[in-house]
């Protein structure tokens, strides 16, 4: 309170001054000895509406002032467009005078509301918002990722941090699965709400009824809604991921994320695999890495339900994941033994 006081005293006397000065300067009123206590009353005056100008623009964020003031110079750039017309056709200055007031006036009016408006649509920089934290990436889930599962375990660890939105036509479709006859299709629709679930305890989720598209099927209702907010969309389908793609919505793939962490297998590199079952080739032998990844075995059959040393021969990158082909290394003879 002390601090308001003294800057109000200080800009209130220099504004008063100034004021005493401008008011015995006018010629109209210099004959009146009143003439510069007017002009300081009237500075005192501008002191104080300064002060509580101040004050009102500090509760307004930088982003909104900033988009304001490119507005408002935009508006009177059109305006002073929109005059031209009116300097070749108008020569009379009584004419000329209003139509400039009124055109700035207007369209001032007009970029300054605008402008302020539609800044706070736009992302900004996080030191023009120091108050607000940073805002979080809008992440679209559809049901094939929800029913995956996989997303609420990457959640808890803290690799994916954003907002998740489900739209409520994916949510009726979720439904609609959770309430099949097949019992293996209800199983994964209850499971999917299980993960809903987990999610929304996180605070990370938030249910929306988007408003009636015009697209038909659930896929391209979510490929329309991301477009709409600038979200990204969370999937596993191969389908959608490519439609999405082609339509300019960033896509974020639980399968390419579980393929990019899988081991790095060279060729000439050794593995002990444990084979679980016969290859459709003739004589071929197959077996799983602790990721996933299939190996296959040439001429291991006989090794069925037996760990073996192999050797990596090629691998193969497939759209559905990756293939590691390999040969039993000393025809298995040393690293052979029996599973547990």
């Amino acid at each position: 309170m002390l601090k308001k006081l003294a800057v109000l005293a200080v800009l209130g006397s220099i504004c008063a001054v100034s004021g005493y000065f401008i008011g015995r300067q006018i010629p109209q009123l210099a004959q009146f000895n009143w003439a510069g206590w007017i002009g300081a009353a009237g500075g005192l005056l501008v002191a104080v509406l300064t002060l509580g100008l101040e004050r009102a623009i500090r509760r307004i964020p930088l982003k909104t002032i900033l988009g304001s003031t490119l507005g408002l110079l935009i508006g009177l750039g059109i305006a002073k467009l929109a005059s031209y017309p009116f300097d070749q056709f108008l020569e009379l200055p009584n004419l000329q005078i209003p139509l400039y007031i009124i055109l700035y006036a207007i369209f001032g009016y007009v970029g300054l509301v605008l402008g302020g408006k539609k800044m706070t649509e736009v992302t900004a920089p996080f030191f023009l918002e120091p108050g607000k934290p940073p805002r979080k990436p809008l992440i679209l889930l559809d049901t094939s990722v929800i029913i995956d599962g996989r997303i609420a375990d990457i959640v808890d660890t803290g690799f994916l941090d954003g907002l998740f939105l489900v739209p409520k036509f994916i949510l009726e479709e979720l439904q609609h699965i959770a309430d099949s006859p097949d019992d293996l299709r209800r199983g994964r629709g209850r499971r999917g709400l299980d993960i809903l679930k987990r999610l929304q305890q996180k605070n990370n989720l938030k249910i929306e009824a988007i408003e009636d598209l015009p697209q038909t099927g659930a896929d391209s209702k979510l490929v329309a809604v991301a477009l709409n907010r600038g979200a990204k969309i969370l999937t596993n389908d191969f389908n959608l991921h490519k439609v999405a793609e082609i339509q300019g919505v960033e896509v974020l793939n639980i399968n390419q994320l579980a393929n990019a962490l899988r081991l790095a297998v060279l060729p000439g590199e050794t593995l002990q695999v444990h084979i679980q079952r016969e290859g459709k080739s003739q004589g071929q032998g197959v077996g799983y890495l602790d990721d996933g990844t299939m190996v296959v075995i040439e001429n291991a059959r006989r090794f069925i339900g037996k760990e073996v040393e192999v050797s990596v021969t090629s691998v193969l990158q497939t759209t559905a994941g990756r293939m590691i082909f390999s040969e039993i290394k000393n025809e298995g003879l040393s690293g052979v033994s029996r599973k547990v």
